[in-house]
């Protein structure tokens, strides 16, 4: 099948891949674009894989405040200076403070989340699925997939990235490795919303009404 100079050069510009890369998937793929994009990430995800084990020390940490009410600090490392320092990696970065702001994740990965909360999650789901009549072999394969869900929300990784919800981070992360060429990490982050942890009190408006009815 004969692949166009334009299929290449819009596939180049969605997955930011090499040319030559481009024009393999899409002749692989007998040019749709959608399976060639995922064939890309497919590799991506191999060569990152591979260059996870090295050491990544550089890096960044940005900070971005959004509306003067939720505030990011976060760090993503890079294996050199020379990476921390391109405008690709500064903007993944900047993207990455932005998704803590508006996904408010808890922790980075899977791995990170503590096992006494991932049991305590099971276990709630679990009950669900059975105060839903489900049996117990359907219910277990329901809170497997209820589980994935809760990862996606509490996990920055497993998040839908603000920007293009149907990648995940992790994907794009993957996906940056792959292009850039060096292992990236996210690495840690923290996120602070006024007010946050303060007990706010109530007003009971009927209560006040009728206060003032008295007076």
């Amino acid at each position: 099948m004969s692949i166009s100079a334009a299929q290449v050069k819009e596939l180049r510009e969605r997955t930011g891949a090499g040319m030559l890369d481009c024009k393999k998937a899409l002749v692989e793929t007998n040019g749709d674009i959608e399976k060639a994009i995922d064939l890309l990430r497919e590799k991506g995800l191999s060569q990152a894989a591979k260059k996870s084990s090295r050491i990544a020390a550089e890096g960044l940490i940005d900070a971005y405040i959004h509306g003067g009410r939720i505030g990011v600090l976060i760090e993503v490392n890079s294996e050199t200076d020379f990476v921390a320092k391109t405008d690709e990696f500064k903007q993944f970065v900047r993207d990455m403070a932005m998704q803590v702001a508006a996904a408010n994740p808890k922790y980075i990965k899977k791995e990170d989340v503590p096992e006494e909360e991932v049991n305590k999650e099971k276990e709630i789901l679990m009950q669900q699925a059975v105060n839903e009549g489900k049996p117990e072999h359907i219910a277990e394969k329901i809170v497997e997939g209820r589980l994935e869900k809760f990862f996606e929300q509490i996990c920055l990784l497993e998040q839908p990235f603000i920007k293009e919800p149907s990648v995940k981070v992790k994907d794009l992360l993957n996906e940056k490795i792959a292009k850039i060429g060096e292992n990236l990490v996210i690495r840690r982050f923290v996120r602070y919303e006024v007010g946050e942890g303060i007990e706010k009190k109530e007003e009971n408006f009927a209560e006040e009404v009728a206060k003032q009815m008295k007076m």
